[in-house]
């Protein structure tokens, strides 16, 4: 279809203007704006809308900014109903603020963005050792995100703005000494308790449900013993890997490749010379007569080490005339190519063997004579033996040049023929793949594509449930890409009776096995209240508890410990735990709380305060919410640890 269009432009032109030119006439402009509709709006501040596609683009930056920061982090937090809605909530914020900061008429000069972006670790890491900004490096880095420096900057003048909204709430707030001394000797607060736990486990043993029960309970709650809907389905990945496969090196440009880089592929070794020289030092601007002299006495030192080539160290040391070498009888260690002079370098690697002396080569330093004392030539591997890293290198850069055109093909491809996925998978030299038994959320031990919940939520979208379509192209990842199909659907259903019923009766036991330890409870409860010296004689020993210590017991437990008026103490109260049963509770009296050292007392105070202005803040912003006249289109999801 796309080659149709590419070859026949101007045709299209032609029935695009017979197309759209009627239909300025019969709907107007205006129909086309309504076409350009960013979505449904999912929120409103201040009369100004936010849509679905502003939604979306705000939780895909968190989701960007978040994977960089933590690239191992679980993908499937970031596409959960709550991340999603928590990143509605944080734009909503954004509107509410920035409506403030307008309203107030806050200003942000010049001088405080700058020291903000001066602040800032990312810009600074972009600065020279002078200081200066690499302004090359700091467009750069804001084009990956999609800005211009100059859009950086507001973004950052309005972040100031805004941060002052708050800011002015937050740095007024304070709490006398006294105030707060009340509030955390409440929170400190010890108590010196006795509990009786009734626990479900306890009663199980009475408990034997009827075939009556078992069903009424089964009818009752369908919803527990309900079986997700399921499919069998098949799916193609294209990624770098499926790409390499169908790339096909010649022999000839793999020796090619290996001839033009046998230095790197020999592990990045150089050739390294170890040398002794004497030298005969010539000052800058010498005359030539000077130059003559210096020349004339370097050859009568060469005449006597070649005669004598072992004294070449002892000559060196007694009339080289370089400082650092002279005294180790003129050795200058190992070097390699590029690290001295080129003339001294060129007679240096011109050497042949060890021992050779070289004649009189004159440098910018004065007139040198050369002793080879070693050599370092390292192990050239042989093609076989790199073969495999070439081949892996050229491959891998053929891919990536040849991903995207690949990664169009395999997007027309299963949208064009959306009834099969065998036709892309023999264009592109695919693997079909297939599984089953699989749900809209990952499964335990998921891996790849089956683990994506964005490319689950494609298999059971209504294209393909309904119609059998292949999923549109879904990038997963970088440089992959999948698309699948269902072959076989099951939708869901309950479970019958028959399947499950070892588990409603457990259910039905752990039910009624709660009431009973309840009824015996309270029962307790009243019978102590009514005799407290049979109270004493049951309950367990007084143990302290606090917030800090609760011991083996449940929240329900101290927090109701806590409440009992400290007027009216000893105190007997009731605990309803739920599915865990029912609980006694004999409040003894109130424990001092150990004197806290001034260190600690004062880090105490401080964090009252930080609570205390972050409470003042929310209260604030949740009025600005009702001044401005927040309306949020969209519910709240549920909790999915509390389902």
């Amino acid at each position: 279809m796309f080659d149709f269009v590419r070859k026949h432009t101007r045709v299209m032109q032609f029935l695009l203007f017979i197309l759209i030119v009627p239909s300025f006439v019969l709907f107007g402009v205006e129909g086309y704006n309504s076409m350009s509709d960013k979505g449904a709006v999912v929120a409103t501040v201040d009369g100004q809308e936010i849509t679905q596609s502003e939604w979306d683009a705000a939780h895909k930056a968190e989701v960007d900014r978040m994977r960089q920061q933590m690239p191992t982090l679980d993908a499937k937090l970031f596409d959960s109903p709550a991340a999603k809605f928590g990143a509605l909530e944080r734009l909503v914020r954004e509107r509410v603020l920035a409506a403030a900061a307008e309203q107030a008429r806050l200003f942000v000069s010049d001088a405080r963005v700058a020291r903000e972006l001066q602040g800032n670790e990312l810009i600074a890491a972009l600065r020279g050792a002078d200081g200066k900004l690499d302004m090359d490096r700091y467009r750069q880095m804001l084009a990956q995100q999609g800005m211009s420096p100059e859009v950086f900057e507001n973004s950052v003048r309005a972040e100031l703005a805004t941060r002052q909204v708050l800011g002015a709430v937050a740095q007024s707030a304070f709490v006398t000494p006294t105030v707060a001394g009340v509030a955390l000797g409440n929170y400190f607060e010890r108590r010196e308790v006795r509990v009786a736990r009734f626990a479900p486990a306890d009663f199980q043993a009475r408990v034997e449900p009827t075939d009556a029960q078992i069903e009424a309970y089964y009818k009752a709650n369908p919803q527990q013993f309900q079986a997700p809907e399921q499919a069998n389905v098949e799916y193609v990945v294209l990624d770098l890997a499926a790409v390499q496969g169908g790339i096909a090196l010649p022999e000839q440009d793999l020796r090619t490749y290996f001839e033009q880089n046998a230095a790197r592929l020999s592990g990045g070794q150089q050739e390294e010379r170890r040398a002794s020289h004497i030298l005969i030092a010539v000052p800058k601007g010498a005359s030539a007569a000077d130059k003559d002299q210096a020349k004339a006495r370097a050859g009568e030192l060469l005449a006597q080490v070649r005669k004598a080539p072992d004294s070449f160290a002892e000559v060196a040391k007694k009339n080289s005339q370089d400082p650092g070498s002279a005294p180790q009888g003129g050795d200058l260690d190992f070097f390699s190519r590029g690290a001295m002079t080129k003339a001294f370098e060129d007679a240096a690697f011109g050497l042949k063997q060890k021992g050779q002396i070289s004649d009189v080569v004159e440098t910018e330093f004065g007139f040198h004579i050369i002793r080879l004392t070693d050599m370092k030539v390292p192990k050239t591997r042989t093609f076989e033996e790199v073969r495999p890293e070439i081949e892996a290198q050229l491959r891998g850069e053929q891919a990536q040049r040849k991903y995207a055109e690949a990664a169009d093909a395999f997007s027309n491809g299963v949208y064009e023929q959306s009834d099969s996925l065998k036709p892309v998978a023999e264009k592109l030299k695919l693997e079909v793949r297939s599984a089953s038994g699989i749900t809209r959320t990952p499964q335990p031990g998921a891996t790849g594509p089956l683990a994506n919940p964005k490319f689950l939520q494609a298999l059971f979208g209504p294209d393909s449930v309904e119609r059998t379509r292949n999923t549109e192209a879904l990038e997963i990842g970088p440089n992959q890409m999948v698309s699948g199909r269902i072959t076989q659907y099951t939708p869901a259903r309950t479970r019958p009776l028959a399947e499950v019923r070892a588990q409603v009766r457990e259910r039905v036991v752990a039910e009624r096995a709660a009431e009973l330890a309840r009824k015996e409870g309270q029962e307790r409860l009243a019978a102590w209240k009514a005799d407290p010296a049979a109270a004493a004689a049951a309950l367990p020993a007084a143990v302290p508890l606090s917030r800090q210590d609760a011991g083996k017991q449940p929240p329900p437990v101290i927090e109701a410990a806590l409440r009992a008026d400290a007027a009216a103490l000893p105190a007997l109260l009731g605990v309803d735990l739920g599915a865990e049963g029912y609980a006694v509770v004999q409040v003894v009296k109130v424990l001092p709380r150990e004197v806290p050292s001034p260190q600690q007392a004062q880090q105490e105070r401080e964090q009252y305060l930080r609570a205390w202005s972050m409470a003042e803040s929310v209260a604030y912003y949740n009025l600005l919410k009702e001044r401005f006249k927040v309306k949020l289109e969209v519910a709240q999801p549920k909790n999915d640890l509390l389902q």
